[in-house]
């Protein structure tokens, strides 16, 4: 695959348009619509950098619920001293967006490659608004990217970005579901044992506070935008006596059963993590996109049983499905498009129509079983597709292409190679 056709052209020239707009819109340049949720970033991380400078974690504060290194996306901005902390902070999420296209252009050439992956990238995060720019969340989605490009050749590199991400904000553990059994595990899962190990010991030795998280995490509620939260959004209509606050860093369901709801929030990740420990226990067909696809569905499984879904959660979605896309094998074209779609909801839930979602009238009811909804069917879809391919499909079988995949990839398709690796 070559960029002769106009295919990498055309992506980037999109890709630097559309983040153009972004970076007016952080910077206030121009004023895009919904609420404004740069101050995430001008106020509660540059607070939490001025603690961390004092030499301690912000282990005082409830909405402080990330891992240690976490302090390492927030101190950030100090490498660029000549800006104020919120532009810094927009200039090195844009570098690392950057960062992400270069390796998807770089990753879709060669035989079994293809473009569709650099679309998903191209088109998922402007979907999303301000909020790509105005979370840290891209740059964890730049090392999980890393990661899994790096270990389809690599096991120890993925094993080490993998462990470094996770104690960026944890999800990027689940990197590891997918990685084949034999020499590419055990080089993969131990090296991320010791990075994680020696990550976590040098930032309780830094500073007081670095495990502070565990105990915010465990005491989040039902946040208004996650799945658990429809039954509430409907019962609000038929006299429901709670109510919304800001509760732990986000506005949350408090009120008459909300603990239950929470619970089976719960149990729904627990059934998830079973599912894939049972998949993985079952799975006797792991290609080249094995990795990918089980790490997208696995963080897909997480993020859409969670207590909170978070607008900038839609970003590890995009990214992984980004990479699943630029290989071949996978078949994971239609939960993909599915995220597409759903990263495209949210932008309208948060920050455009945030007041109907916390009003549960009528709008913020459709927008929320619409994003939910295509979140669950992307589960599903990919969940069935992982199983079939990995547990169910005879080895060496050619995986059957897909209306969606051609839908994503038709820009570039006159010059990707027919050939499966």
């Amino acid at each position: 695959m070559t960029g002769s056709s106009g295919t990498r052209p055309a992506a980037f020239a999109v890709w630097a348009l559309t983040r153009a707009v972004l970076l007016l819109w952080v910077t206030k340049v121009l004023t895009p619509p919904g609420l404004d949720v740069t101050s995430d970033v001008s106020v509660i991380y540059h607070g939490w950098s001025e603690v961390l400078r004092s030499g301690t974690y912000p282990q005082s504060d409830v909405t402080w619920q990330y891992p240690p290194v976490a302090a390492l996306a927030v101190l950030s901005p100090g490498l660029l001293p000549f800006l104020d902390y919120a532009t810094a902070f927009f200039v090195l999420a844009f570098l690392c967006d950057a960062l992400v296209l270069g390796m998807l252009l770089r990753a879709s050439d060669g035989p079994g490659r293809r473009t569709a992956g650099v679309w998903v990238w191209v088109a998922g995060v402007p979907l999303l608004g301000t909020t790509a720019y105005a979370r840290y969340d891209v740059m964890v989605t730049a090392v999980a990217v890393a990661a899994l490009l790096a270990g389809l050749r690599h096991p120890r590199v993925l094993g080490a970005l993998a462990a470094f991400g996770a104690l960026l904000k944890v999800w990027p553990a689940l990197l590891l579901a997918g990685t084949a059994r034999g020499r590419a595990t055990r080089l993969a899962w131990s090296t991320a044992a010791a990075v994680a190990a020696g990550l976590l010991l040098a930032c309780v030795a830094a500073a007081p506070g670095a495990l502070a998280f565990l105990g915010f995490q465990r005491d989040r509620g039902t946040e208004v935008e996650s799945l658990g939260a429809l039954v509430f959004h409907v019962w609000r209509q038929f006299g429901w006596e709670g109510r919304v606050e800001l509760h732990y860093g986000s506005l949350e369901f408090l009120g008459p059963h909300v603990p239950l709801v929470s619970t089976l929030a719960l149990g729904l990740s627990v059934a998830a993590f079973g599912w894939l420990l049972v998949w993985r226990l079952r799975a006797r067909t792991f290609g080249v996109s094995t990795p990918a696809d089980a790490a997208f569905t696995a963080v897909l499984l997480f993020t859409t049983t969670s207590r909170v879904i978070s607008p900038q959660y839609m970003l590890w979605l995009v990214g992984l499905a980004a990479v699943c896309l630029v290989l071949r094998e996978s078949r994971m074209g239609w939960p993909a498009l599915l995220v597409v779609a759903a990263t495209g909801v949210t932008q309208l839930e948060f920050p455009i129509g945030f007041v109907h979602v916390v009003s549960s009238d009528a709008q913020g009811l459709t927008l929320m079983f619409l994003r939910n909804g295509l979140l669950v069917a992307a589960c599903v879809l990919a969940a069935l597709r992982l199983w079939r391919d990995t547990v169910v499909r005879a080895p060496g079988r050619e995986p059957a292409p897909e209306a969606a995949e051609a839908v994503l990839s038709r820009a570039g398709r006159a010059d990707t190679p027919a050939s499966a690796p």
